[in-house]
């Protein structure tokens, strides 16, 4: 792991000059890598986080982006890690320090939250999958809050939760909790210069899609339906748009939500 982030970056770039915390990257076949990857080569300086056994994996795919990077302990359901965090990313990247952006690729539920049997599940699987993936939202740009520039950029990812989808079960509810908070947060910072929006891609066979009861569902609609066609295994997409949302190129864009997904959202059957 990089003991310290250095303050100089390339100088040109999207990205140039600006600090991204990335979180939630685990492996190569995710938005979050490819995000990460994309705003070093943007001229960005990075810094990702993780917790528990992850934390490993992810100092190990750190090795793997442009420029190795610090990887930080973050836990979102840690109230410790949350209050630390702040200070924490400051040990890596200067007491005065100024973060420009944050990606939250983060999120889970239970197995028992998921497939079939929407009523039948249990508030504490529901709870999970709302405190990780949708509170989390708004509990971690409050802890990168005190960092941000004067022109900040939040971005989350989502699966387009307008509609109901087979076997997503609670996480999809989640999900649109998620979109409904980043509306409210892009409305409460916006006065402060901070800009809060999501990126909505389509399926890709990460890590938390296999985790998913019959994913292989979502695969075969969009083979069918995409205008564009759509790679379950390219992230590339996404994660560039991820960076030009953290970038300045969407200066007045907030409380939006972006589709990457071929098109597939625009049509019907």
């Amino acid at each position: 792991m990089a003991d310290k982030v250095s303050s100089t970056t390339a100088g040109t770039g999207l990205l140039a000059g600006r600090t991204i915390l990335v979180t939630g990257v685990l492996t190569e076949a995710s938005i979050a890598f490819a995000t990460a990857r994309i705003a070093q080569e943007q001229g960005a300086t990075v810094v990702l986080s993780n917790f528990g056994r992850a934390l490993s994996l992810s100092r190990r795919i750190a090795k793997r982006l442009p420029q190795e990077v610090p990887v930080i302990e973050l836990d979102v359901t840690d109230a410790e890690h949350l209050s630390t965090l702040a200070d924490r990313l400051r040990e890596h990247l200067g007491a005065d320090a100024v973060l420009d952006g944050v990606v939250h690729s983060i999120g889970f539920a239970p197995q028992e939250a998921m497939g079939d049997g929407f009523t039948e599940v249990a508030w504490e699987h529901a709870a999970t999958a709302f405190q990780v993936s949708t509170w989390s939202l708004a509990s971690l740009t409050q802890a990168c809050r005190p960092l941000f520039g004067e022109k900040a950029s939040v971005v989350g990812l989502t699966f387009d939760a307008s509609v109901a989808w087979p076997v997503y079960g609670w996480m999809g509810a989640a999900k649109a909790a998620l979109e409904s908070t980043s509306r409210y947060l892009a409305r409460e910072l916006g006065p402060e210069g901070v800009r809060v929006n999501l990126v909505a891609a389509g399926p890709l066979r990460s890590m938390a899609m296999k985790s998913i009861p019959g994913s292989n569902q979502f695969e075969e609609a969009w083979e069918g339906r995409a205008p564009l066609g759509w790679s379950v295994t390219d992230t590339e997409p996404a994660g560039r748009a991820v960076v030009a949302l953290l970038s300045d190129w969407f200066p007045a864009t907030t409380g939006e939500i972006v589709h990457v997904d071929g098109g597939f959202h625009a049509v019907g059957v």
